[in-house]
């Protein structure tokens, strides 16, 4: 459902695409075809059912983390899904890769948060690098301390391997 900004009537009705909710999710594919590892990975994610559109970092003031299942009941199959998305495919086998999503949540619920992105081949850290990223983008706002959580996909490379991660939003 679209929310329309009444404030904006000389300039005409604009519509808001706010999310209201955000849920986080992880998944490995693997397979011959680079494309297929990719769908495989959504699939095992459970996101593969939706349109997706990648938008940038900012979590919106008053959106609401909720559980996987509870965000999925909510959208429907061939639904434009806004989401936030780390991705990495490689065809090196015996290599390890990972996608990582990290998000920062400020103590003041009137200010935005943020989500990060980040994937490649696995290090040391590397799952806690996206939660660090997005909350010094929380700090060097000027906003102080904030809750922070991520989640990665992490796997060893056979045939053409991809690891996704992805907040979603819920609108």
């Amino acid at each position: 459902m679209l929310n329309f900004d009444s404030r904006r009537a000389g300039m005409g009705r604009k519509a808001v695409l706010l999310p209201k909710e955000v849920f986080f999710v992880s998944g490995i594919g693997r397979h011959e075809d680079r494309l297929m590892s990719f769908e495989l990975a959504l699939r095992n994610a459970g996101i593969e059912r939706f349109n997706l559109v990648p938008v940038s970092s900012i979590l919106p003031p008053g959106c609401v983390v909720v559980e996987k299942e509870e965000g999925l009941r909510k959208l429907h199959p061939g639904e434009i899904v806004f989401c936030v998305m780390a991705r990495y495919t490689s065809c090196e086998e015996g290599k390890e890769i990972f996608a990582s999503i990290g998000a920062a949540i400020p103590d003041s619920g009137n200010i935005n948060g943020y989500i990060a992105e980040h994937s490649g081949e696995w290090y040391e850290g590397a799952e806690k690098h996206a939660e660090k990223l997005a909350a010094e983008m929380v700090r060097t706002q000027g906003n102080g301390t904030a809750k922070t959580l991520s989640v990665t996909a992490k796997g060893k490379v056979e045939k053409c391997t991809t690891a996704v991660a992805a907040a979603v939003f819920v609108i």
